[in-house]
């Protein structure tokens, strides 16, 4: 492998690629077509934000506490739906949210009040969330040490291709037959739950830990273990890192609203300026990946992502206005902040045992991901009607991610060979 702070990765690394199993490919690519349908169907709720507070008689504050609402709620099942797919297999876990969502995200067309709306956008979002934490932990136990981190770090892109695939196909759903449309997309993608119930297994590694555990009637694992005083510390700084990056990323789900009711752009301009960029930022995830992975340590990566993504976004917030200097400056800000998150879960489950990684990566990840998703968005909705959306954006999303890059600084890089 690679030393840290190379100038290059080493030479057959290339040839080493190729000489990786077929299966670790399969399974990368099964989890990565998951995954970007996942965030596709999550992407159909945030691009008509502006119609559902239309249609059910929202203020700004009341569209932030709904968000808020069902991220946090979402957050709490994911992490307990996490936790059992330490218990019961990743497998089985990734099954039945690749069934569940489609269902959850479609009755969001039907949905006849408010409450109603929030119950499938929380069961929705659940199913859909969990599909990361799980393909995440799967794909890193499934690739060779050596590769573990490009792996999982790829796998991340699952989460801008769909937002841009979802911005492809939204537009023309939603100017033919209307926005409550856009939710039967999710239907296209429920057979893909065969894929996985057919090619897919759980890894060797968790079927080791499992027999560990049976062999020695060692309980399963708990939420309460990764506050034991090996753990506590890391536990702690990883979440609160997750939490205020995700937190300055929930504030930008409100980009879209942003662009149509303060700029004036319509619909399909929005949607696409967002779609476009997202995918701009996929090379962002690959060549963070690639970074964390043979030229500088995984914590370093994401400071300094962190950092650079935060200047940009503050950079098409203040000095932006017409839409291809603003598609320059999301573009490089997706690039780098939204890249950080392909190092970021690879670097928080490798800081866990494997029996912990699901669990630890829910709750590190996925819990503080859901709280920060639900808190961003309404924060931002309550200084918005304060101090202005450009304001309200920098003290929201710019200073949080900036802060995100500073509380990784404070745990130490995992050396590659310790990781299991």
């Amino acid at each position: 492998m690679s030393k840290q702070g190379s100038s290059r990765p080493e030479p057959g690394i290339w040839a080493s690629l190729l000489a990786v199993p077929g299966h670790t490919y399969r399974v990368f690519l099964i989890c990565l077509v998951g995954v970007t349908f996942a965030n596709l169907d999550h992407s159909l709720f945030t691009f008509v934000l502006t119609e559902i507070s239309a249609e059910f008689g929202w203020s700004d504050l009341d569209r932030g506490m709904y968000i808020a609402i069902t991220f946090v709620v979402s957050g709490i099942l994911i992490t307990q739906i996490g936790a059992l797919a330490d218990r019961i297999g990743r497998r089985a876990v990734l099954l039945g949210a690749t069934l569940l969502t489609p269902v959850f995200v479609t009755a969001l067309a039907f949905a006849p009040t408010t409450a109603a709306l929030l119950i499938a956008r929380t069961l929705g979002f659940t199913a859909a969330g969990v599909q990361s934490p799980v393909t995440g932990t799967l794909v890193m136990e499934e690739s060779p040490p050596r590769f573990r981190g490009l792996f999982t770090g790829v796998l991340q892109i699952g989460f801008p291709l769909g937002f841009f695939l979802a911005s492809l196909l939204v537009p023309f759903i939603y100017e033919t037959w209307g926005w409550k449309y856009i939710f039967f997309l999710s239907l296209l993608f429920l057979p893909y739950a065969w894929v996985i119930w057919r090619y897919l297994q759980d890894s060797a590694a968790w079927q080791r830990s499992r027999a560990l555990r049976v062999a020695n009637q060692t309980p399963p694992p708990a939420v309460r273990e990764l506050f034991k005083p090996a753990y506590r510390r890391k536990t702690i700084l990883l979440f609160l890192g997750t939490f205020l990056y995700v937190f300055a990323y929930g504030a930008t789900i409100m980009l879209t609203p942003y662009f149509r009711e303060s700029r004036g752009w319509d619909a399909r301009e929005a949607i696409e300026l967002v779609g476009l960029s997202f995918l701009i930022g996929t090379f962002g995830y690959i060549l963070a990946a690639w970074f964390g992975e043979f030229l500088i340590s995984r914590r370093n990566t994401i400071v300094a992502w962190c950092w650079l993504g935060g200047l940009a976004f503050a950079v098409m917030i203040w000095f932006t206005k017409d839409w291809w200097s603003t598609f320059l400056a999301f573009s490089t800000m997706t690039f780098f902040f939204y890249g950080a998150y392909a190092v970021m879960f690879t670097f928080i489950a490798e800081n866990f045992p494997a029996d912990l990684r699901a669990t630890a990566a829910s709750f590190a990840s996925s819990f503080a991901v859901e709280l920060g998703l639900g808190l961003g968005p309404f924060a931002l909705a309550w200084a918005i009607g304060r101090v202005g959306w450009e304001m309200a954006f920098t003290w929201c999303a710019v200073v949080p991610v900036l802060l995100a890059g500073a509380t990784f600084l404070l745990l130490k890089p995992v050396p590659r060979e310790a990781v299991l």
